[in-house]
């Protein structure tokens, strides 16, 4: 008797454990993630980055129709715009040297680097009025581009540009004096 209760607790427990292996492997998940990396163009770069504006906007994109509800999109944009000066377009001829003791640098006019939206703090807070997803999907999409659109606009306003100059003065001003042991005038084209 006892060697009959031994051998079914052995396949009793046996069981357990089968019932507990099996239920695991059907309940775990597997994720695999196949990449593709390709470089598709390399860029020399020779822009130096010389102010970033960071931005936060709300936006509120209405399609009124005549019959259906409004559409809406209500949406928080957080991103920035950034203005450089591209050295790649200094040229020799931009350095001039005026007597033993100063030197006139010429260097490009201040532009917009990029204008980027931070797509991890930008939010859609509500779309309201679509009955299509493809529609939602368009009117989202649109309010992505008028927002960089705005940021831009509102840094020209800012005088992005401006402070960009002022701060390529600041930076390469003392710098060029160093190295050279001359006195530098920063000029723009």
């Amino acid at each position: 008797m006892s060697l009959t209760l031994l051998v079914a607790l052995v396949i009793t427990g046996f069981l357990v454990f089968l019932f507990f292996y099996i239920k695991h492997q059907f309940t775990t998940t597997r994720t695999e993630v196949s990449e593709d990396v390709m470089v598709s163009r390399i860029v020399s770069m020779g822009k130096l980055e010389l102010v970033k504006y960071a931005m936060k906007d709300v936006v509120e994109k209405k399609e009124l129709h005549i019959i259906l509800p409004d559409s809406r999109v209500l949406f928080v944009a957080v991103g920035e715009v950034t203005a450089c000066i591209d050295l790649t377009k200094v040229k020799k001829a931009d350095i001039v040297q005026h007597g033993q003791d100063s030197v006139s640098v010429t260097l490009p006019k201040p532009e917009i680097c990029y204008v980027k939206l931070d797509h991890q703090k930008s939010r859609v807070y509500d779309v309201s009025g679509v009955w299509f997803p493809n529609k939602a999907k368009t009117m989202v999409e649109d309010v992505y581009k008028i927002a960089e659109k705005k940021m831009l606009t509102t840094a020209g306003q800012m005088n992005l540009l401006g402070r960009a100059q002022k701060n390529a003065s600041l930076i390469f001003q003392p710098f060029l004096e160093n190295v050279s042991n001359k006195k530098v005038v920063i000029q723009f084209k």
